[in-house]
């Protein structure tokens, strides 16, 4: 099998290199692991980002403020000597890339990340790569041209002439289509596209007016074909992934079908999203991974004997991480937490849909959920993107709640959310919470992640949960219409009084989150599926 390229705006390769926003570049950084683990030939394409996403802060009121996140490139990769270079505007824009290695345990993949700043570049040009999801409609759409068309030029310059698969991680790519059509026909590019589409609302997907898409693009064999391409006059990055692949997929049952009722008569598959189980398990739960499951880091289905280790073990492992979490918690915020207390996490990115309110919509509510079934306190994260005012005031409405809950229902919002934080997070809480306006959340993959550090989620029915979710074995739904009322019934009567029973109930849900979700929902059997569907088939 020749090699398989994967494209994707955002990678998350390492913690201190800002090369990701949030869950899509996680995916992607999860799914590479994954391939150097099963030993799939595969390379991967990004851009740079040398300035990242940004550095948040928040003041007192919870409003949040931005900041760049420069990084030293050259103490994480290696440049390439090859060049490519593409026409953006009628000027040409020289590539240099960088190189990372992926490393896992049946091989290597590496990973190329686009770079714009080259000397002989128009100034303007040299920071086309430098903002992950910054500046307008124009930056972006060049942005895209680079990855996309760019990126295959790259991979010919550094001698993969030989790519079996492209694989587009959302439309942000798509446009290598345009490359290939340059020497290849409709077919032959179809055979070699495969598309995975993330959003299930039509307005998270790029679109561009045609008379921007001409003056940053010039003409191209794609706009020959526009209504493989365009929509209302635009040109539509999602239509020319779903025309130009030979295979297409959500990537959750539900997203499956939601996909299909947005784009009817599109053949869209579906893929369940994973979490690479080795990189998210905590030490603690690692290591009593090891000491019962052999070889679970390269045979994630093995975690489902996770059935045969004593809740007591597992619960004193939880205990060791919340610890170290806690402790994290006042480092960052000064906020002293009681590690008997039970621990609810939310982390997400901040934006309306994802109703991190929802918990404390009625903070009263809430304070007597505390006193009569047992202490709770809270853990929030997550940023909201610049532009995003509903977002914004999502974590400002967290922050009036903490102020008004305080002294008895302790909440604390950390800044600046990123992979070192999630990973403590989703395995020292005990609980995931998840409050999606369904059918809006195409997948997520912070509650798998949870499972596999045994923490259980109570989660809307929507994305990933559908499949994973059962009622008091791996944790519990919160149910419509009344939605919070649901959460706080479920909070007093059911999960609470479980955790504070004492005995082994509670570290039993723990145990069958890990055995039956995290030996399922992992990047291993989620790339043993693109395998056979998408690349091999």
């Amino acid at each position: 099998m020749e090699p398989v390229a994967y494209f994707s705006m955002e990678i998350a390769l390492a913690p201190a290199m800002p090369t990701y926003a949030g869950g899509l570049g996680v995916l992607a950084g999860d799914t590479l692991r994954a391939a150097a683990d099963i030993g799939i030939p595969m390379v991967g394409v990004t851009l740079l980002h040398r300035a990242g996403y940004f550095r948040q802060h928040l003041d007192a009121a919870g409003r949040q403020r931005e900041e760049p996140m420069p990084w030293r490139v050259e103490d994480f990769l290696t440049e390439e000597p090859a060049r490519a270079a593409l026409t953006i505007e009628g000027r040409r824009v020289t590539l240099r890339c960088w190189k990372h290695m992926v490393r896992g345990t049946a091989g290597a993949v590496p990973v190329y990340l686009l770079d714009a700043d080259v000397p002989g570049n128009d100034p303007a040009d040299r920071r086309l790569t430098d903002s992950l999801y910054g500046g307008d409609l124009r930056y972006r759409l060049c942005q895209e041209a680079i990855l996309g068309i760019g990126g295959v030029r790259m991979l010919r310059a550094l001698g993969h002439e030989r790519i079996e698969r492209y694989h587009m991680n959302e439309g942000h790519s798509s446009l290598l289509v345009m490359e290939l059509l340059e020497s290849q026909d409709v077919a032959a590019v179809r055979d070699q596209c495969v598309f995975t589409t993330h959003t299930p609302v039509e307005a998270g997907h790029d679109q561009f007016p045609m008379a921007l898409a001409r003056q940053v693009l010039g003409e191209s064999p794609l706009f020959g074909l526009q209504e493989r391409c365009c929509a209302k006059g635009l040109l539509n990055l999602t239509l020319i992934g779903l025309n130009f692949s030979r295979y297409v997929n959500g990537v959750a049952m539900r997203h499956g079908e939601v996909s299909r009722r947005m784009y009817a008569g599109y053949a869209i598959d579906a893929i369940t999203n994973g979490v690479h189980a080795a990189s998210w398990a905590a030490p603690e739960l690692a290591a009593l991974f090891d000491r019962h499951i052999a070889g679970w880091r390269r045979d994630n289905l093995s975690l489902r004997y996770a059935l045969g280790i004593a809740p007591a073990e597992i619960r004193e492992a939880h205990q060791g991480v919340k610890r170290r979490l806690l402790a994290l918690v006042e480092s960052r915020s000064g906020a002293r937490l009681d590690p008997q207390a039970f621990t609810i996490g939310f982390a997400r990115r901040a934006t309306s849909y994802k109703r991190a309110d929802l918990l404390v919509q009625d903070v009263e509510r809430l304070k007597a959920i505390a006193a009569r079934a047992g202490a709770l306190q809270v853990i929030y994260a997550g940023k909201a993107h610049p532009r995003d005012a509903g977002g914004k005031a999502m974590i400002e409405a967290v922050y009036r709640a903490k102020d008004a809950a305080a002294g008895r229902v302790p909440i604390v919002y950390l800044e600046d959310y990123d992979v070192e934080l999630a990973q403590a997070m989703v395995a020292g809480t005990d609980l995931w919470l998840n409050t999606p306006l369904a059918p809006q959340e195409a997948s997520g993959t912070s509650g798998m992640k949870a499972a596999i550090n045994g923490v259980p989620s109570l989660s809307v029915l929507d994305g990933w949960w559908i499949e994973g979710h059962l009622e008091g074995v791996t944790g519990w739904s919160i149910d419509p219409p009344q939605e919070a009322a649901s959460l706080y019934d479920k909070l007093e009567r059911v999960i609470l009084p479980l955790y504070y029973a004492g005995g082994d109930g509670y570290a039993g849900v723990m145990r069958q989150a890990i055995a039956l979700n995290g030996s399922f929902f992992n990047t291993h059997r989620a790339m043993g599926e693109y395998l056979l569907k998408a690349y091999r088939a």
